[in-house]
């Protein structure tokens, strides 16, 4: 995704925010970290960027959509005018930071702001700024050689395989709120949701990626929630209709909603009912998917792994359904004992 070797990295600024609510301090710098070593700023790189890997990007927004009152879009919009004022603008972001960290949960950690004039993503050239939060440190170990013999010390510091947050802003789409890439190893608990929708306010941009991203999900949620409760479906089918919606995307490169729902759901009464649920689904999300796009590989990939095939009876049996629906069949018995009979041409 990221071309680190032809990454350029000219300024970076360092603080260290605490948690605010369990009253540790935060402690400002007074001025950018030098990064004049060349094998420094080669590992800064590969700190900075290693975990970039998903081509997700959002955009900068507020709560009344006002773009213009997001203190982070405005703090970098200055740096992307004048880069000198970058050390001035990463102390207002540290600020902004400490007092977002209110969750009891949050970890304090090193708070860096860098410059990038030439960052190769997706094969373009774009100047980005980034901010990153470091929140753990290893201890290593260092064996220093002397005339006479070896000697053994230790320290803890940063794993530069191990930074914790992270964020990217491209220079582009400004008055939109940029476009936005980020990443962040903490867990989805309430606590980790202060980086993206606390610190940074962000939404998702309206684009492929996301159209198919969503998309897949709404119709897993509408097969293995809603349908049922409108219409009577086992769980066979329920499968069937899963890997055959997966199947669509796969075999196309552009979606259209109505050739999906007509060969996906074919009943009109469930059509609507998919519909219903689409507007729904956009509604609490505060989301708009599309009716036609390009769908996206990356994000077919990634959602693929949610939609199970897998059908699960009680504790003694998983039957894996791949492929034709009409090679399983579901009845009772006159003890009213539950089964499933399988068809098959070959044994392997």
């Amino acid at each position: 995704m990221i071309e680190l070797s032809n990454c350029i990295l000219s300024t970076v600024s360092a603080h260290l925010v605490g948690n605010k609510t369990t009253t540790e301090e935060m402690h400002l710098s007074k001025e950018p970290l030098d990064i004049s070593d060349q094998k420094l700023r080669e590992l800064l790189v590969r700190f900075f960027l290693t975990n970039f890997k998903s081509p997700e990007f959002f955009s900068f927004t507020f709560s009344n959509d006002d773009i213009d009152l997001n203190p982070v879009y405005n703090y970098v919009s200055e740096i992307f005018d004048n880069e000198k004022s970058l050390h001035a603008q990463s102390v207002n972001l540290a600020k902004h930071l400490f007092e977002t960290s209110v969750h009891p949960n949050i970890k304090s950690g090193d708070f860096f702001v860098a410059y990038f004039p030439t960052l190769i993503i997706n094969h373009e050239q774009h100047e980005a700024i980034g901010l990153f939060k470091s929140e753990n440190k290893d201890s290593f170990l260092k064996l220093i050689s002397t005339s006479k013999k070896y000697e053994m010390t230790y320290d803890n510091g940063i794993n530069i395989d191990k930074l914790d947050k992270g964020c990217l802003i491209l220079n582009i789409q400004k008055e939109s709120g940029f476009k936005v890439c980020i990443f962040d190893k903490s867990n989805k608990s309430s606590e980790a949701q202060y980086w993206r929708e606390n610190f940074l306010n962000l939404t998702p941009c309206a684009d492929n990626y996301h159209h198919t991203k969503n998309f897949l999900t709404l119709t897993k949620n509408f097969v293995t929630d809603k349908l049922n409760q409108d219409f009577e479906t086992t769980k066979a089918d329920q499968i069937d209709l899963l890997n055959r919606s997966i199947d669509y995307f796969k075999k196309h490169e552009q979606f259209e909603e109505n050739e999906f729902t007509q060969e996906i759901f074919k009943q009109n009464d469930v059509i609507e009912s998919f519909k219903q649920y689409k507007n729904d689904f956009q509604d609490e999300r505060s989301i708009e998917i599309a009716d036609d796009f390009e769908i996206s590989s990356p994000a077919l990939k990634k959602q693929s792994r949610i939609y199970k095939s897998v059908l699960k009876l009680d504790k003694n049996f998983h039957i894996y359904i791949h492929g034709n629906r009409e090679m399983i069949e579901k009845g009772m018995d006159s003890n009213g004992r539950k089964f499933y009979k399988i068809y098959y041409n070959e044994e392997e």
